[in-house]
């Protein structure tokens, strides 16, 4: 059995439940919340959410790239958001490796060129939530107002610990 079908079947059981299909667009608690797509990570559960209460926008490492901003930006400008917050985590794969690692992996594996790809690797984990809550405060497309708050959760511990609030 496919992956796929696996979760297809699950997603028939949750449908036979299923009560949300009439909350509203914007999210309850008007926050955005951009984290790592790392699978130990439910950040539903460890922020107390339900469904309907925040925006999620996840990837590798929790980045603030270019398309983590194009969210934000639908996020507030269409749907209300007036705040955000950064989670970077403990243990995270990104801390595992460079551009140049990826790059040659890649080469080796697909024979393909993505030297001109920044992966945005990092080094020191709080740095990293500085630098991104940083990417946030200084874009043209996010207002000064809005509060930005950056934090690591504790993969341990299930913890958030705050690092910078703007």
């Amino acid at each position: 059995m496919a992956k796929y079908d696996e979760l297809s079947a699950s997603n028939s059981l949750h449908a036979e439940s299923y009560t949300h299909g009439d909350l509203p667009k914007p999210p309850a608690r008007q926050v955005a919340v951009i984290t790592c797509m790392d699978a130990r990570l439910h950040p539903e559960t460890f922020l107390g959410l339900d469904v309907g209460d925040a925006h999620a926008v996840r990837n590798a490492g929790g980045r603030v790239s270019g398309d983590a901003i194009r969210s934000l930006v639908i996020s507030q400008r269409l749907l209300g958001t007036n705040e955000v917050v950064v989670i970077h985590h403990t243990d995270c794969g990104m801390l595992t490796f460079s551009n140049n690692d990826l790059v040659a992996k890649i080469r080796e594996d697909l024979g393909a060129d993505a030297s001109d790809h920044d992966f945005l690797p990092f080094g020191d984990l709080e740095q990293s939530v500085i630098d991104d809550v940083a990417a946030v405060r200084s874009s043209d497309f996010i207002p000064d107002d809005i509060p930005v708050i950056g934090a690591i959760y504790e993969v341990e511990t299930g913890r958030l610990k705050e690092v910078v609030r703007t």
